[in-house]
Parts: C-alpha cells; sequence; structure tokens
C-alpha cells in the first residue's frame, strides 16, 4: 500500500514521469474546464495523447470518463501495465472529480477509422442519456469503439441547426443521427436518416424519441447502403446535406468498396445532382491525408470550414477535414 506521501506509479514508472502526468492533466483540465463551463459545455474532450508515455483519450461525458488507451509497445508486463492503468485512473478520478466506476476503459487501435464504429466490443446494453446545446443524447462507453456522440462535431451540429428551418435535410453515413436531432431540432421541413446498420438507425430513432421529435410523414430513417441509394436520388430531392463517411469500409453488407480518397468525388457529385441550386453539403472526413479535388466536383464553392469547426477542445488536436460545399 502506497503511503500519503508515495506515488502510485513509484514501483512502475520515476516519480518524474508520474509528477509530469498530475501536472498536464490538472493544467488541461483547469484551463478547459472553465471554457466548458462558461459555454454550458458537458461533454467534451479533456486530454487527447498530450505524452508519449501516457497515450491516453481522456472524454468527459458529465459524469462519466470515457477513457480510451491508445495501443503501443511498452515494456511492462500484463501484470504491472495493470497495476499502472490503475494508478492512471486513480490520478485521472481524483483531478476530474469523477468516480472511479465512472471511468469506462477502452482500448483503441492506433490507427483506427471510423469504419469501425460497426464492430461490437461489448454486450453490456448501458445507455447514458448527455445533453448538447439543450438536445438530448443517448451514449454507451461500453460496447462499441465508439461513444454514440463524436464531439468534435459539436460547433458543425449547431451549423446545421441554425441552417436547416424549411430545409429538406438528408444525412448520409448517419450513424446515430445526432446530426439528423439538430436538424429536426432547426424546424427542418424533413430529415431524411441513411445508415448501413440497423442498430444505429434505430438508436438514431431512440435519439428523436427522448428529444420529443415525433413526425412519421417529416422524419425517414432509411437503412441503406449510401453509394447506391445516391443513384436512386431525382433532382431537386434535398436542400442540405451531411455527409461523414468513414475513410474506408468493406464490409459484407454494402455492394462495394468505399475508399474515401477515390470514392469523394463520386459521392459529392451524386449528391449535389440531388440539390438545387444554392443547395448545401456538409462535408467531413477523417482521412488525415485526404486532399479534396475540387477541380473535378460540380460546385459552385467549396470552402474549407475545418478551423471553424474545431471545438476548443480538439485545438492543434483534430485529425479531421470539413467542407462547406454549395451547388
Amino acid at each position: 500500500m502506497n503511503t500519503p506521501n508515495e506515488s502510485p506509479f513509484s514501483s512502475i514508472l520515476s516519480p518524474q514521469k508520474a509528477a509530469m502526468f498530475e501536472n498536464r492533466l490538472m493544467k488541461v483540465f483547469k484551463h478547459k474546464y472553465k471554457i466548458a463551463k462558461k459555454q454550458n459545455i458537458t461533454c467534451w474532450r479533456v486530454y487527447d495523447h498530450d505524452l508519449p508515455e501516457f497515450p491516453f483519450c481522456i472524454d468527459l461525458y458529465e459524469d462519466k470518463v470515457y477513457l480510451a488507451e491508445y495501443q503501443r509497445r511498452h515494456q511492462m508486463t500484463e501484470e504491472q501495465h495493470t497495476e499502472w492503468l490503475e494508478a492512471c485512473v486513480a490520478l485521472i478520478s481524483k483531478y476530474l472529480g469523477i468516480a472511479n466506476e465512472n471511468i469506462y476503459i477502452k482500448e483503441r487501435k492506433r490507427k483506427a477509422n471510423r469504419n469501425d464504429q460497426y464492430e461490437k466490443t461489448g454486450n453490456t446494453k448501458q445507455y447514458f442519456t448527455v445533453t448538447e446545446n439543450g438536445l438530448k443524447f443517448l451514449v454507451n462507453l461500453t460496447d462499441y469503439l465508439d461513444t454514440g456522440l463524436f464531439l468534435d462535431h459539436r460547433i458543425t451540429r449547431q451549423m446545421v441547426r441554425n441552417e436547416a428551418g424549411g430545409k429538406r435535410v438528408l444525412n448520409l453515413f448517419a450513424y446515430t443521427g445526432s446530426f439528423s436531432v439538430y436538424a429536426a431540432a432547426g424546424k427542418a421541413a424533413s430529415v431524411t436518416t441513411i445508415d448501413l446498420s440497423k442498430t444505429y438507425l434505430q438508436w438514431a430513432q431512440d435519439n428523436f424519441s427522448i428529444n420529443r421529435l415525433k413526425n412519421a410523414n417529416a422524419f425517414h430513417f432509411i437503412h441503406a447502403d449510401v453509394k447506391p441509394y445516391l443513384k436512386t436520388l431525382p433532382p431537386n430531392s434535398f436542400d442540405l446535406v451531411i455527409m461523414d463517411p468513414p475513410t474506408f469500409s468493406n464490409s459484407k453488407r454494402m455492394k462495394d468498396i468505399l475508399d474515401i480518397q477515390r470514392d469523394h468525388v463520386e459521392l459529392l457529385n451524386d449528391v449535389l445532382t440531388a440539390l438545387p441550386t444554392g443547395g448545401k453539403i456538409y462535408f467531413s472526413t477523417n482521412f488525415t491525408r485526404f486532399v479534396i479535388d475540387k477541380d473535378n466536383i460540380r460546385a459552385a464553392a467549396i470552402k474549407d470550414i475545418t478551423r471553424a469547426t474545431t471545438p476548443f477542445d480538439f485545438e492543434g488536436k483534430l485529425k479531421r477535414w470539413c467542407y462547406l460545399i454549395v451547388k
């Protein structure tokens, strides 16, 4: 047992490295907490691999923590690693003021991309309701590689809400439908939510239900493969489209492999065909080496809004691109 003045890391790491993590955690939490409180934000990223020796992503979901440890090579035995992780959790619990039992640990691949969201990792079926900009969302911190709410798109979602009034909105690769909820809350004329996963479509419907957004004539949930679905859309079908696809997907449920660098021009041009003049697309990708092919996209304007959609808790850490495309 550690004495009151003994670092819990002393048997595994030097006190100097332990102190580095403590100091960094205190510093970033204190700084970001003030901003989050001022902006009335209760779900935000605390820490993102700030120190190489502590390869964590720490997300706060109100009174719970989602702690993702990225895979890496280390010299610890399995027993030492368990001890090290428990000590880290104890510090996180202490400085964030979150009970140990409310810290959910997940191991993530170093190069995970969003097609991994379809892989289930557990079956606890523990869902919690969190609030963002006055809207409610169900999150699951145990069963999937992602939680159900991507915190990095907080600003983008609000942009969609502000744009949605009276518009026919299409949300492609919709995941759990958070963009759809924002569009519906923004008084969209209609919201169509498309995803390949029935699980996530049901999750999206549940998100609508907890926000009391019910209108069978205006809110549609379609189980479909996006690439062939877009080929079926007639001109002037939608006014505002959100497209946040995985970097790569070869799901057995798809008719074709999706490679966003290769396929983005075709996907975007198919969407543009379904828009009226002045129609807009919010397009995002997590592919860090992505290069948009502006010359072959049939749009009137393409604006990089990556920086404008980067929340305070992701500054300098965000590994995605975001564009506003206008027909």
